[in-house]
């Protein structure tokens, strides 16, 4: 019954919220951003003046509330062959085979990347491969529409939003963007590398040297993703991670996840499949198949890729498609 009320009341916010001047968090948010960076009110008034509500993500949102109540329901009753699932979406041959052909047609960028920041082509091309498929899917809702739904339309969100609106509209002005003509994803993300504004202006990387950081720039998306894994711990020439070997057929003797840590040597029962010259400490990965548990042993370049998505299926499928990649490379 609550979620009936909250649906019914987003919707009919969203209704009558086409001119955003008159809500109190939109005129606390455009003073704000006069004072602080002297940027004209008219300016703003007129970005603000007609917002097209979108409806999608604060559905989203609100599904996620949802979803996280039915945690417990799913720990007590797993559905088997999750990493099947996401797998056959994100690591393919024929991703795998278009991963390569973008290195290729991007080689003196990948090159410089990967000299510059020690973080290899392969896993640069992974990530902007699932994040975008290679620039062919970068989105199609405005982002400032998008985020100014967000920050205003009362939810549990709106102050991370409005600190990416705010990036989103600095960004813009700094690199001559019209920022109503900007398009990403449902919740923000920008670019072959899927950026929230707020990552532009801490990892955006201007690559192809035009002066600008242009987020649909496939040069600048290989530099600026490149940095963000380098400037969050990537250590050049460490390994990733391992399958790994166990008896039986579900794994539970050890808590598995990327934020736990273990001493390799002092595991019973698990194994690296082959050569693990890896000597710090590691995390154990459970890819939960349909008939099998799949263990991986997972080192701090790892930990790395979760930083850019929280999730060790995401960082899995990075590492899993890099290694497809590097193969067509050879």
């Amino acid at each position: 019954m609550k979620t009936i009320i909250i649906l019914i009341f987003l919707f009919c916010s969203s209704l009558f919220a086409k001119d955003f001047r008159s809500n109190k968090l939109t005129k606390n948010f455009i003073a704000r951003m006069v004072k602080e960076y002297n940027i004209k009110p008219a300016f703003l008034d007129g970005l603000f003046q007609n917002v097209d509500i979108q409806e999608f993500p604060l559905r989203l949102m609100l599904h996620s509330i949802v979803k996280s109540s039915s945690e417990k329901i799913k720990k007590h009753y797993p559905i088997y062959g999750a990493w099947d699932r996401y797998k056959a979406l994100k690591v393919t041959p024929l991703r795998a085979k278009e991963g390569a052909a973008f290195i290729r047609k991007y080689k003196t960028a990948f090159e410089k990347a990967e000299q510059k920041f020690g973080v290899p082509k392969e896993y640069i091309a992974a990530i902007i491969g699932i994040e975008s498929h290679y620039g062919k899917n970068v989105g199609k809702y405005p982002v400032f529409d998008t985020l100014s739904t967000l920050s205003f339309i009362k939810n549990r969100r709106n102050r991370f939003y409005q600190s990416e609106l705010k990036a989103l509209i600095l960004l813009c002005i700094r690199n001559n963007i019209n920022i109503k003509n900007v398009k990403g994803s449902h919740f923000g993300a920008i670019g072959l590398g899927q950026f929230m504004p707020s990552n532009y202006e801490y990892y955006g990387v201007d690559f192809n040297g035009d002066g600008k950081i242009r987020m649909q720039n496939p040069v600048d998306a290989i530099g600026s993703i490149a940095k963000y894994l380098y400037k969050n711990g990537w250590k050049r020439g460490e390994e990733v991670a391992i399958r790994a070997r166990y008896r039986g057929t579900r794994f539970h003797r050890y808590k598995t996840g990327y934020t736990k840590l273990y001493d390799l040597k002092r595991l019973k029962g698990v194994k690296p499949r082959s050569r693990w010259r890896y000597r710090r400490k590691i995390r154990l990965i459970k890819l939960n198949r349909a008939k099998y548990d799949e263990l991986w042993i997972a080192a701090r370049n790892f930990r790395v890729i979760t930083r850019y998505n929280h999730s060790a299926y995401y960082a899995m499928s990075v590492h899993q498609l890099a290694q497809m990649i590097k193969k067509r490379l050879h």
